[in-house]
C-alpha cells in the first residue's frame, strides 16, 4: 500500500518531468524551424522577398494576361501579404494572415495563362534579384500545388 504522501511525491515527480519533456520538445522544435529556413535565406531572406514581389508585381501590372485581375486591389496591401506568404513557406519567421488561395482567388476565373504569368513575374523577380534556379525550384515545387486553387476555369 503507497502512502498519500509517496503518492503526491511521484505525481509531483511526474509533473516535473513532464513539464521538462514538453520544454525540451519545445526546444527541438524551435530549433528545427530555424535549422528548416535554407529556402527562405537562399531567397535572401525578407528584404529580397520585398525586391521580388515589388518587381513582380510592376510586371504583372503591365502585362496583358493578367493586369486587369489587379483593378480595384490594394497593391500596397497585397505585396505585403504576399511577401508574408512567401516568406512562411520557405521556413522564414513571418506569419501569412490573408485567406487561403482558394477564397483569395474563387471569383477571379482565373485561367492557365493569367497563373503562368503569375509565375513568369516571380522567376524574373527571383532572376533579377539573384536567386539560383536551384532555389527558384524549391519554392515553385511548394507552391506549384496551388495552381488548383488558383485556377478556376
Amino acid at each position: 500500500m503507497i502512502s498519500e504522501g509517496t503518492r503526491q511525491k511521484n505525481r509531483s515527480a511526474l509533473r516535473t518531468l513532464l513539464v521538462a519533456v514538453c520544454m525540451f520538445t519545445a526546444a527541438i522544435g524551435a530549433w528545427s524551424a530555424r535549422a528548416d529556413d535554407t529556402l527562405y535565406r537562399g531567397l535572401g531572406e525578407r528584404v529580397n522577398l520585398v525586391r521580388i514581389i515589388d518587381y513582380a508585381t510592376d510586371l504583372w501590372l503591365i502585362d496583358a494576361r493578367i493586369k486587369d485581375t489587379f483593378d480595384n486591389l490594394n497593391i500596397e496591401r497585397f505585396k505585403g501579404r504576399l511577401v508574408d506568404q512567401l516568406c512562411e513557406l520557405s521556413g522564414g519567421p513571418c506569419r501569412y494572415a490573408g485567406r487561403n488561395m482558394y477564397e483569395s482567388h474563387k471569383g477571379l476565373h482565373l485561367d492557365r495563362a493569367q497563373f503562368n504569368a503569375l509565375v513568369e513575374g516571380l522567376q524574373d523577380g527571383m532572376d533579377k534579384y539573384g536567386v539560383s534556379f536551384r532555389v527558384q525550384n524549391r519554392l515553385l515545387a511548394i507552391l506549384a500545388p496551388m495552381e488548383h486553387d488558383i485556377v478556376t476555369r
